[in-house]
């Protein structure tokens, strides 16, 4: 296997910069920059062909199966010079049995030699993506293993299930000594159970990575603008006392109690001839269909001008003016912002609540898959004996469809996809 290296850190200037090298001639190679390489750590310094000094740097030395890749790593901790950077990165591409890393070439090795799983490698993959509490929560229990642990877990049960039907195989044409339905029958119906909930969680672990959109919608000039730019705290959206003012809409994205989220300023509603605020206005209710949770906005009497769904907010605007009773806000002064986005903030955390350790949509549809030959298990166990066959192959299929979930098979097809997130460097 080739000997790769990398810069490990961001580029730009820092107090340090890690250049990563692992393979087999890692080792190698770092002689050929420094007098001699640590046995763990040690402070050496670094030369170019010519011995003059490019750099002294902290040198760790990792043993193959000891490293996050598994394989032997070094690594340069330099000093955060772009040209110090530079320098080594060049020099170490002059060396013939080096080569440059490609995104996300060090994890796919560490999955390759048996470090980390693949739900372990996407775990990673959103750790570095992370945002937010939840978001940082959420993936490390993944990249820690917790689903292939739970996926293992499924694995026995459903392996000893199938070895207890497979034991009846020989019986078929006669009484079988012990009746292992009941056995197998609670084996499934607890695995099914537990993959069933893994399952429904998905899209809600989805949004929760991906983050809620929460749209700000209601009549024209009612505060829409005002609200976003005080919840932004900043001047985000134009704000004007001539409705319509608004057209399009406006995406500000926040961190609210540690859930990602994404406002949206929408166009006011109503009926209009304004060629161009119309088609604000469609694209308003569009937005507004589509997102995960509304604020409507209302003043006086008015009732909402968009159906209200589960969960939705509704609170009287402009409560510096107005006075109402009740939750009412001011975008201007900030009266009763700070209610409502706790209210925003309870209800999306009520939602992220049934959150499991499967985030992917292909996690969902593995479970599902599992799912479906363990109910065509369950249904074949009342046709008795002559079926067992068919039911140990669909046992066996429910396997392969858990083993997906961290690698085991049939997931060629998804490792550019998710590689190809990584940075160069990890």
């Amino acid at each position: 296997m080739d000997t790769i290296f990398a810069l490990a850190t961001a580029q730009g200037r820092a107090g340090v910069a890690v250049i990563r090298i692992s393979g087999p001639a890692a080792v190698p190679s770092a002689a050929r920059l420094m007098t001699s390489v640590p046995t763990s750590r040690g402070l050496r310094n670094l030369v170019d062909h010519q011995g003059e000094l490019i750099d002294q740097a902290l040198v760790l030395r990792f043993d193959a199966g000891k490293s996050f890749t598994g394989e032997e790593v070094i690594e340069l901790q330099l000093h955060g010079s772009p040209a110090v950077v530079s320098a080594m990165l060049r020099l170490l591409g002059d060396d013939a049995v080096l080569r440059p890393a490609e995104p996300g070439e060090f994890t796919r090795r560490a999955l390759d030699n048996g470090r980390l799983d693949l739900a372990q490698v996407e775990g990673l993959a959103d750790l570095i993506d992370a945002e937010t509490e939840s978001q940082r929560k959420q993936a490390v229990r993944v990249f820690s293993g917790a689903l292939g642990e739970i996926a293992e877990n499924w694995r026995k049960r459903l392996i000893r299930a199938a070895a207890l039907l497979e034991a009846t195989i020989d019986f078929v044409d006669e009484d079988v000594p012990v009746d292992v339905v009941p056995e197998v029958r609670s084996l499934l119906g607890d695995v099914r159970q537990e993959m069933s909930r893994e399952a429904a969680g998905v899209r809600m672990a989805e949004r929760l990575r991906d983050g809620f959109e929460v749209a700000i919608i209601g009549a024209p000039n009612v505060g829409k603008s005002t609200l976003l730019n005080r919840l932004a705290r900043r001047d985000v959206a134009i704000t004007s006392d001539i409705a319509g003012t608004t057209r399009d809409v406006i995406e500000v994205r926040l961190d609210l109690d540690g859930i990602p989220v994404t406002l949206l300023d929408t166009a006011g509603l109503r009926e209009t001839d304004d060629v161009v605020e119309g088609l604000g206005v469609a694209r308003a209710r569009l937005r507004a269909a589509d997102a995960d949770l509304r604020v409507h906005l209302l003043v006086d009497q008015a009732v909402p001008e968009h159906d209200l769904d589960t969960g939705d907010i509704y609170v009287r605007a402009k409560a510096d003016m107005t006075g109402s009773a009740g939750l009412a806000i001011s975008g201007l002064t900030g009266a009763g912002v700070d209610d409502l986005v706790e209210l925003i903030a309870g209800e999306l955390t009520k939602r992220v609540s049934s959150v499991g350790l499967a985030m992917r949509e292909r996690h969902r549809v593995a479970l599902l898959l599992a799912v479906g030959y363990l109910d065509a298990v369950d249904t074949g166990l009342d046709a008795g004996h002559g079926m067992v066959d068919l039911l140990a192959e669909d046992l066996r299929s429910a396997i392969r469809a858990v083993d997906s979930l961290v690698g085991r098979v049939d997931v060629e097809q998804v490792l550019d996809e998710i590689f190809s997130s990584f940075c160069i460097g990890k």
